[in-house]
């Protein structure tokens, strides 16, 4: 019996839903971990702790306000869909302004001296130049940079930049976090007394260790897409060439 390739995309597209779930519950972990377990009882204790936790936490909803904002623009936004019946006026990306040989469909599919006039078998339609079926999505992408089952969605033209506010959001809350905590982290290694009930305590340990993994993952990720950014290229694109 063959393999269904299918299948897995259907599974990656599943998989996805389970991570937006799993990305709100990260958050939620972190704000009850710093503001509430943390940074607010601060402030209501006043003196030098409450000096440093009211900007503390003023930066820390900015961020996180940030940070999901882009979040669910990268989810929500349509990452770029070709045209309804959009047709090439010549070869563009033979990059000879060659025009189309014939003017019907099925001969621009089949004329052997005209390969580089890209055609989705899938979606029955033609492709713009730096354009690629996903097959998880179902759908052509323009510009498409790669699929994330973390936002359940292509990264593509039309929300990239959310995408990269994303990752630089992330890596400036994650940071915090992982300073504001990292006295509290420390103390489990120390004689000095860890303050706050069990709960409080194994879920400060426990939002220190995720947040300094995502710290430092989300950085590599946000220095590789900047490079992407700075030789407009897209992640499909330098695949594709290691590949080649």
């Amino acid at each position: 019996m063959a393999w269904n390739a299918f299948k897995l995309c259907t599974a990656l597209r599943a998989l996805g839903y389970i991570m937006v779930l799993v990305v709100l519950v990260i958050v939620g972990l972190t704000y009850y971990a710093v503001v509430l377990a943390n940074y607010l009882p601060a402030i209501f204790g006043g003196g030098l702790s409450a000096v440093i936790a009211f900007p503390l936490l003023i930066l820390f909803h900015f961020l996180l306000v940030m940070l999901l904002w882009s979040y669910f623009n990268v989810v929500l936004n349509d990452p770029g869909v070709v045209p309804p019946n959009w047709r090439p006026a010549n070869d563009e990306e033979g990059g000879d302004g060659a025009p189309l040989v014939g003017s019907d469909q099925s001969t621009l599919v089949s004329d052997p001296a005209n390969q580089k006039v890209r055609f989705c078998r899938k979606c029955n339609h033609f492709k713009p130049p730096r354009c690629h079926h996903c097959s998880v999505c179902g759908r052509c992408i323009l510009k498409m940079d790669h699929h994330c089952v973390w936002v359940v969605n292509c990264v593509g033209a039309l929300n990239y930049k959310y995408f990269l506010l994303f990752l630089f959001y992330t890596f400036l809350e994650t940071t915090l976090v992982t300073l504001s905590l990292f006295k509290y982290f420390m103390a489990f290694f120390t004689e000095e007394e860890v303050i706050g009930t069990l709960g409080t305590v194994a879920a400060s340990f426990i939002t220190f260790v995720l947040n300094f993994a995502f710290a430092l993952s989300v950085f590599g990720f946000m220095i590789m897409h900047l490079s992407l950014v700075a030789s407009n290229t897209t992640t499909i694109e330098v695949m594709a060439f290691v590949i080649l």
